[in-house]
């Protein structure tokens, strides 16, 4: 359970994020006043259509204004999160308005979940929100890479929003999940598969399973601020997403990180938050190499 892919099999999921990410910000370059977020989590949907994306960890999600903070979204332990609220909804676009995209497609049993903030004209507010956000990135790198637990890693963030006064957000996901696992699944040639609740099946199923499994093996899939994540860091490939709230406003991002038996780099560097440090002058490269790097080195 605690495999670290292949670089042929990571090249294969640096694809499928990548074309991820080409989907958020062909979505987003075209989402104009008065659109709903069911709206924009249907054109996602259509762009995987037609790309050939045959299965997802989850159906596309859109989040506009207050909703991108998840005012009034509770994470529902009991019942797995699945709360109505946190489905796209008929919230309405406006101009200055925040808004979040979140994908996950599976392309032949590669999974990539991603999230892309933007607005329509100008938000300062979301501009300080995603400017700060490379702190956490760094953040997040740097204690895996000491090999702290990684509940004690959830806890930096957490620790590091209350010092900025954001809340964390990603707390109202299922499980208050910080990052999840995402394993490679089986290419059973089928061009469409089932999923519940914008959930995908297989998906859904192996983390189930991870989780299951993993309990006896005293590590878990999930990675939060609880006692199940009191561990080190777990060779493989994770699904990473701080979520940062101040008031009416909420971003984040959302991309894969590798965790090898004594090192973690970020899958690619060439992602949309990554390119916006870097036109702002924020980023430097040198500071968390890619795969790209790291297989190479």
């Amino acid at each position: 359970m605690s495999h670290v892919p292949s670089p042929a099999e990571l090249d294969r999921f640096r694809e499928v994020q990548r074309l991820a990410y080409r989907c958020a910000e062909t979505v987003a370059a075209e989402l104009e006043p008065g659109v709903t977020e069911r709206e924009a989590a249907a054109r996602m949907q259509a762009f995987f259509d037609a790309e050939g994306v045959d299965d997802c960890f989850h159906r596309p999600f859109a989040w506009f204004g207050d909703r991108t903070a998840f005012r009034g979204l509770i994470g529902v332990r009991q019942l797995g999160g699945f709360n109505p609220a946190f489905y796209p909804g008929l919230r309405r676009l406006q101009r200055g308005m925040p808004f979040i995209l979140d994908c996950a497609p599976s392309v032949r049993g590669y999974t990539a979940d991603i999230g892309y903030c933007g607005v329509i004209g100008e938000n300062a507010l979301l501009d300080r929100l995603m400017d700060d956000l490379l702190e956490y990135r760094e953040l997040i790198l740097a204690g895996v890479r000491a090999r702290k637990p990684l509940a004690q890693i959830s806890r930096d963030v957490d620790r590091l929003c209350a010092r900025q006064g954001y809340e964390p957000r990603h707390k109202a996901y299922p499980f208050e999940t910080l990052a999840h696992r995402v394993e490679v699944l089986e290419d059973d040639h089928k061009a469409e598969h089932l999923s519940v609740a914008r959930f995908g099946l297989r998906n859904l199923g192996e983390l189930i399973r991870a989780a299951r499994n993993s309990r006896e093996q005293g590590w878990s899939p999930i990675w939060n601020s609880g006692s199940r994540s009191e561990h080190a860091p777990t060779p493989g490939l994770w699904a990473v997403e701080p979520h940062l709230g101040f008031r009416h406003v909420g971003a984040k991002f959302e991309e894969l990180l590798v965790v090898t038996d004594d090192d973690a780099y970020w899958l690619d560097d060439d992602v949309p938050h990554v390119r916006r440090w870097r036109q702002r002058g924020l980023w430097a490269a040198a500071d968390t190499p890619s795969a790209i790097a790291g297989v190479a080195a």
